[in-house]
């Protein structure tokens, strides 16, 4: 492994805060683009979308509860596949306890084009209490763009969408998909502010949390 250049303390923080310099430039352009971002136009959801969960059929709204905001987690598992995306896995790891988000008015919940009946097991093998639904018998994911068409197959990918309420009605606000979600989650966040980034250790590439040798 090749390490970065050895220097004294001195140089080490000369280059410490060149570098802080230009951080804060990019924390500022993330502040105004966040700023940018709750200035988007919104679009009314008007379609149900019956959804199935561990408590049987639930339309969008159902999935907001009490809360105002709704973030909905495009986590890819194909209804041929037996295993869900360790990419999406790792994301949904690394969420924590959802009271972190309640408690700011906004519900989470995982939606996946595979049966619930193949969800359950895999959720249960996760060890995960995060909500999740099945839109095997519905257009939601087509039309919130979670599978799309490439060279004429469809292909699922993952993604974010959040949304508003208004009493009964729903707003669609905000969606991000692939390679955009690297940015977001304490995993890449923290792997961001090392040494070796997010490149796997020894080669190690990113696994379901039960499949790595400890």
């Amino acid at each position: 492994m090749s390490f970065p250049e050895i220097v004294s303390r001195e140089r080490w923080r000369a280059a410490r805060e060149e570098l802080r310099r230009k951080e804060q430039a990019v924390e500022r352009a993330r502040a105004a683009l966040g700023e940018e971002r709750r200035r988007l136009p919104i679009v009314e959801v008007r379609d149900e979308y019956v959804l199935e969960g561990g408590d049987g059929k639930a339309t969008l709204l159902d999935l907001f509860g009490d809360r105002a905001q709704l973030v909905v987690q495009h986590f890819v598992f194909a209804p041929e596949q037996e295993a869900g995306c360790p990419c999406c896995a790792a994301f949904l790891d690394q969420l924590g306890p959802l009271a972190h988000l309640r408690a700011r008015d906004t519900a989470f919940a995982a939606v996946s084009l595979a049966p619930f009946t193949r969800l359950l097991p895999f959720k249960a093998r996760m060890g995960w209490t995060v909500p999740w639904y099945s839109s095997c018998h519905s257009d939601f994911n087509r039309d919130f763009e979670a599978t799309v068409d490439r060279d004429g197959a469809p292909v699922e990918r993952p993604g974010l969408s959040c949304f508003l309420r208004d009493g009964d009605r729903i707003f669609h606000t905000y969606s991000v998909y692939d390679d955009a979600l690297d940015g977001i989650g304490a995993l890449s966040g923290l792997l961001d502010l090392t040494a070796l980034g997010r490149h796997p250790h020894g080669g190690d590439r990113l696994r379901l949390h039960d499949e790595y040798d400890h």
